[in-house]
């Protein structure tokens, strides 16, 4: 019986590993689609969250049956808590990669604002993020999970960067620019929501492997 728990509980890490793939690769489009202005790419990104969606209640409904049926204690019952968790995070942080992609479609019929300098770099920074959550899980590294969220200071800063400049270079010298403004505004906050999220699973990351709870509090 144990055994095929073990073989059970591989099956549910490597679901989540497709999932968290499928996530940051709708990320990486999302942006990808600004940078190129690509409509097509970007109701694509709108239309393939369903499949998401799906891979959610899939998952959800494995670890529910793992618990029903093995009825685990102590770090096993922590790992499937924590991967339903994780799973709902992650699909939170795709409807958030939707999100962007509509902001994206706002935007393809107008001039481009400016260059996309720190857009591009919250990006790669909320991808690591997401990335090194999942792999913290998957590993159960409590030191990669903490990495994660001292990441966040980062993200936070390179947001309010973005909203600065957006705000005092352009919408208050010429509110004419908000229509294409404000899209992008709206991008850097669903990023930095983005990075949020990956905190919250390295903050039960954390719980998983040391009992120990850190929300709240990153300074203690």
């Amino acid at each position: 019986m144990e055994r095929h728990f073990d073989e059970e509980l591989n099956e549910l890490r490597k679901a989540i590993l497709k999932m968290g793939g499928l996530v940051r690769q709708a990320i990486t489009k999302s942006i990808e689609a600004l940078q190129n202005r690509d409509k097509v790419q970007a109701q694509n990104i709108i239309n393939d969250d369903n499949n998401i969606d799906e891979m959610e209640l899939v998952i959800d409904e494995k670890c529910i049956d793992l618990i029903a049926r093995y009825q685990p204690m102590a770090k096993d019952l922590r790992f499937v808590a924590t991967g339903m968790k994780l799973n709902a995070e992650l699909e939170r942080i795709a409807d958030l990669a939707v999100d962007i992609a509509q902001r994206v479609l706002e935007l393809t019929d107008k001039p481009l604002l400016k260059p996309l300098i720190d857009i591009p770099k919250l990006s790669d920074v909320a991808q690591n993020m997401v990335r090194e959550a999942i792999d913290s899980f998957i590993k159960k590294d409590a030191v990669l999970a903490n990495k994660v969220i001292i990441s966040d200071n980062e993200a936070d800063n390179l947001r309010n960067n973005i909203c600065t400049e957006l705000i005092n270079d352009y919408m208050a010298k010429d509110i004419g620019t908000a229509t294409r403004a404000v899209p992008l505004l709206l991008i850097a906050r669903h990023l930095e929501r983005i990075c949020d999220h990956a905190t919250n699973i390295a903050e039960d990351i954390i719980y998983m492997v040391e009992g120990k709870t850190v929300k709240h509090h990153h300074d203690k």
